[in-house]
């Protein structure tokens, strides 16, 4: 009975203390923790939050001041693509762009510019025969302002080119034309018409660029972990697990050290928090993203660069500046895979899309390409995935399957066939041999023999269980690696005619290969090193551990590496293969490390075999060692490419047993280790 006396009175005591609670404003303290649903048509004083889920809404829009900045009428009113952009004249051969000659001195930056447009797929020397229209508008520090071209007809397909947040004054109307402006702010930026830029440095490399700076996925333990961009230029370091704002001036705290140098901070601190009230701090975002520091964008006004097609929830951050506790609360929770994958995505959209003033160009029109698509356009696993959209062609394909990078992430295999592509150069011996040991795979969908020689095409080939066709060539090197219609399975195995290969070792090696569809499978090796005495690279065919290297006279790759050779190289080097046939092997390995950023794989050769020299001049008796290209072509290619991309290896793989002293019976592929 007493006990039932004390539960009693207990709860008369949590009752009241309930009542008191509410009467006393308890139900405002409890909406203060849940986040309130916005209601349809409602104003709201937030900013466009990137990570719902990592920093929550703490109070409601009414509770917080609202922003000062006023609106701003958007360039061209209410223009729009469809309704200002006329489409019909890309069709045929697509995005063509013109560009205007300037009326008067450009800066450095804007040599780059045209330097990468000229060097593009997209340019035309016609303006009747261009889709869109570029015009550069120059810098203030020129003291010159772009005039209306002869052909604006009110703007409608011209691109207004704009580096800086602070233009040119305005010297004639906008019109309907679309503009690409570095840091636009969020109320002048038309989404879906116009294109937002990063705020490139005067000094920015044309192309290749700088690589990313992270050393490392973690902060080392007693290493700041957040870098603070300041007004006067620098950064400073603080600490997440301060309890104090450390971009507020308002709150108490211990200012922390000195104004430190980018290149000391940046690499080793995790997050960047960026001011979004200065246009200038939009320099700070390329600074935190090449330097894998994770960008935390406070309150931006501006347009984020590439918006309409770069998912940057994956490598950024938004985050409201007037709730500085709980974002630091959000960045101090957040879980270590979280981080590594915002870094990981830092580096990656750095080295895609802005390493180099080439790339920020061709991104631009690359974006303005899938509109003028639609359906057509690359999708956006093709964009915020390696290698990036502007080396995965939507004019190959827009499907990921279809591309040698994605078989991974899709769950899926290249298919069980190839196509043998057998080059037959000078003197134009038919190879016969070649043909039956290749016929001879079980995994040869069909063989095309590529006649690239003076003297005319023989009237009987031998008869195989696969389609045979013989393709005339133009007498060129580069035509090997053409993007040729009746090449109808993904792997494609490039010979030459003086090649010499089993059908085990054709067959090992393409199995290899379904195993790694984005890189090169080979088996003569090549490798490129420094050469301290003259200053440049080297190139050396010696049979070495170490390799870079895979003679495309015997490999096997992915047939979308033709579609990449002939219409995203620049053309001065296709021609420097054609006038150098010994440069098309380097060339070929330059591109598929660019893409990929791995090394190709040796597979066994013949040893006898592997003597010869498949690019030696024909005849009987034996062959001489393969003849190296001269230096200087190794060295014109990577300053074409801006960097080195080649990486050396010592993986060889080989088949299982493989030269061991074990039964010949238990080994699958016997003829691998015959003399």
């Amino acid at each position: 009975m007493q006990s039932w006396r004390r539960r009693k009175s207990l709860w008369l005591a949590l009752s009241a203390s309930w009542l008191l609670l509410v009467l006393l404003g308890g139900f405002s303290l409890l909406r203060l923790a849940l986040p309130p649903r916005p209601r349809p048509g409602a104003p709201q004083g937030w900013p466009r939050w990137l990570d719902a889920e990592l920093l929550q809404s703490f109070s409601q829009a009414g509770e917080l001041p609202e922003d000062a900045a006023s609106p701003q009428a958007p360039h061209g009113g209410s223009c729009n693509w469809g309704a200002c952009f006329d489409t019909s004249k890309c069709r045929g051969d697509g995005l063509k762009v013109f560009v205007y000659p300037a009326s008067g001195p450009i800066s450095e930056t804007h040599h780059r510019i045209l330097a990468s447009i000229e060097g593009s797929r997209f340019h035309t020397f016609s303006p009747a025969g261009a889709c869109l229209l570029l015009l550069l508008s120059l810098d203030a520090q020129t003291g010159e302002c772009s005039s209306m071209p002869l052909q604006w007809n009110r703007g409608r397909n011209h691109l207004v080119l704009r580096l800086h947040p602070a233009p040119c004054p305005k010297t004639f109307q906008l019109g309907q034309a679309m503009v690409a402006e570095a840091s636009p702010t969020v109320d002048s930026f038309r989404p879906g018409f116009d294109v937002a830029l990063p705020f490139l440095p005067e000094a920015h490399p044309l192309r290749g660029g700088a690589p990313g700076q992270l050393q490392q996925h973690s902060p080392q333990p007693g290493i700041a972990l957040l870098a603070l961009e300041e007004e006067r230029g620098g950064w400073r370091t603080a600490d997440t697990g301060s309890s104090a704002c450390p971009w507020d001036a308002r709150c108490e705290q211990d200012p922390g050290p000195g104004q430190t140098q980018r290149g000391e901070t940046l690499p080793n601190a995790t997050f960047c928090l960026i001011s979004g009230h200065r246009p200038e701090a939009a320099s700070r975002f390329l600074q935190a993203l090449q330097a894998g520091c994770i960008p935390v964008l406070l309150s931006p006004r501006w347009e984020l660069p590439f918006s309409e097609v770069i998912d940057w929830t994956k490598a950024a951050i938004v985050a409201d500046e007037r709730l500085p506790l709980q974002v630091l609360a959000a960045l101090q929770e957040m879980s270590p895979a979280r981080v590594l994958a915002l870094r990981q995505q830092t580096q990656f959209l750095w080295d895609a899309y802005f390493s180099s003033v080439e790339k920020v160009i061709h991104t631009t029109l690359e974006v303005i390409q899938d509109r003028i698509f639609g359906t057509s356009a690359h999708p956006s696993l093709l964009w915020n995935s390696p290698p990036g959209a502007l080396l995965a062609l939507s004019t190959f394909s827009t499907s990921p399957q279809d591309f040698p990078f994605y078989h991974l992430q899709q769950g899926s295999r290249p298919e069980g066939r190839f196509s043998a592509l057998i080059w037959v150069g000078p003197p134009g011996q038919p190879p016969l041999k070649l043909i039956q040991a290749v016929a001879g795979s079980q995994h040869c969908a069909q063989i095309l023999v590529l006649w690239s020689n003076e003297r005319p095409l023989p009237s009987s080939w031998p008869e195989t269980a696969m389609p045979l066709t013989v393709i005339d060539g133009h007498r060129k090197v580069s035509d090997r690696f053409f993007p040729y219609s009746t090449i109808r399975t993904d792997a494609i195995l490039s010979l030459d005619a003086r090649s010499s290969l089993s059908t085990s070792e054709v067959d090992f090696a393409f199995v290899v290969w379904q195993s790694f569809p984005e890189r090169m499978v080979g088996f003569l090796t090549s490798s490129h090193f420094w050469d301290e005495a003259h200053g440049g690279w080297g190139y050396t065919a010696e049979r070495t551990n170490e390799f870079s290297m895979v003679l495309t006279t015997a490999a096997f790759y992915h047939r979308y590496y033709h579609t990449l050779f002939t219409h995203s190289l620049p053309k001065a080097l296709r021609t420097l293969a054609d006038e150098a046939p010994t440069c098309v092997d380097v060339l070929m390995n330059f591109l598929v490390a660019a893409v990929t950023k791995l090394p190709p794989i040796k597979v066994p050769y013949g040893k006898q075999r592997q003597e010869a020299a498949p690019l030696a001049s024909g005849g009987p008796g034996p062959r001489p060692k393969p003849q190296a290209p001269a230096p200087d072509c190794v060295n014109q290619i990577a300053a074409a490419f801006g960097h080195m991309p080649l990486l050396s290896s010592r993986l060889r793989l080989d088949p299982v047993l493989f030269k061991d002293p074990v039964s010949v019976q238990r080994k699958k592929y016997r003829s691998l280790e015959k003399p």
